[in-house]
């Protein structure tokens, strides 16, 4: 892409997500993608030449990464050739639940080219208990890691899983595999789940006026860049588009009257790039009724 101006990330920002698409191939009812969200209208994909044009506009820290995440990122028809032709000093990460051919994928892509300085795995794999079946996912995994990937295994603490998810950690200690779990985010079986920074921000029916900002840079799948997961997922009007040469990230805080629906995503207490835990994506002040 010509006559794109580089972007330099603000210090403090995170990282820079990129959701490649929201297609993908399982349904977990908790997904955080579908939390509030209206079915979305299908838009048209960026092609993976657009995708790394957009990309290579960024001038980035050594410990910040894009991460390529989705849905599922691999459902792309560009994936494997976005990751082996953004500019090569840029740190990638990406986000999977790794229901692809592996073998093809460690035929096609330089280990080196997904590893990095840093206290996580770069592939970071989502295993949903109901919706896949570990058995297959953990030859999966120990292949890629033969092969030089940096990779390690995610998954949610759903209640009632316990010791399933027990057995599936041992198995990886086992096997040599990183396995970490997360908290679920949002209702479930009418109980909040999540430490949240701003607890009244989630599932509450009572909508507040504030003014938020954010600490990632976060692109849709058309390209679009939002102030938050809330309105990428909501399909809010963006506040610009990653192609357009015009395009500056503004560190400020922004007015929203959307208090109250956020995405757990972007207010939860987590950890940040670096693995130090009190994190949060956005800072909201002034909340105020409507």
């Amino acid at each position: 892409m010509k006559n794109l101006r580089a972007l330099s990330l603000p210090q403090r920002y995170n990282y820079v997500a990129s959701f490649l698409t929201f297609e993908c191939t399982v349904g977990c009812s908790y997904c955080i993608n579908l939390h509030s969200a209206s079915r979305r209208a299908r838009k048209k994909l960026m092609t993976g030449r657009e995708w790394v044009g957009a990309l290579d506009r960024f001038i980035l820290p050594p410990d910040t990464p894009v991460t390529l995440q989705g849905g599922e990122p691999s459902q792309h028809p560009d994936f494997v050739w976005i990751i082996n032709n953004i500019r090569k000093d840029i740190n990638i990460d990406i986000l999977t639940n790794l229901l692809f051919d592996v073998d093809a994928f460690i035929g096609a892509v330089d280990p080196a080219r997904l590893r990095r300085n840093a206290p996580y795995a770069s592939i970071r794999v989502s295993y949903h208990p109901d919706y896949m079946d570990f058995g297959k996912l953990l030859p999966k995994v120990a292949a890629m890691q033969r092969a030089g990937f940096s990779i390690g295994i995610f998954s949610i603490l759903i209640p009632g899983k316990e010791s399933h998810l027990d057995a599936v950690k041992s198995q990886c200690v086992q096997a040599g595999i990183d396995f970490r779990l997360k908290e679920l985010l949002g209702v479930h079986e009418g109980r909040m789940y999540g430490t949240f920074r701003y607890p009244d921000a989630v599932s509450n029916p009572v909508l507040k006026r504030c003014r938020c900002r954010t600490s990632d840079v976060i692109i849709g799948p058309d390209g679009g860049v939002y102030r938050c997961h809330h309105d990428l997922y909501k399909d809010f009007q963006p506040i610009g588009h990653i192609l357009d040469p015009e395009f500056i990230i503004e560190d400020r805080f922004r007015e929203c009257s959307s208090f109250g629906d956020c995405n757990p995503c972007d207010v939860k207490v987590k950890t940040n790039r670096f693995q130090i835990h009190g994190h949060t994506s956005v800072e909201i002040e002034d909340i105020a009724q409507i």
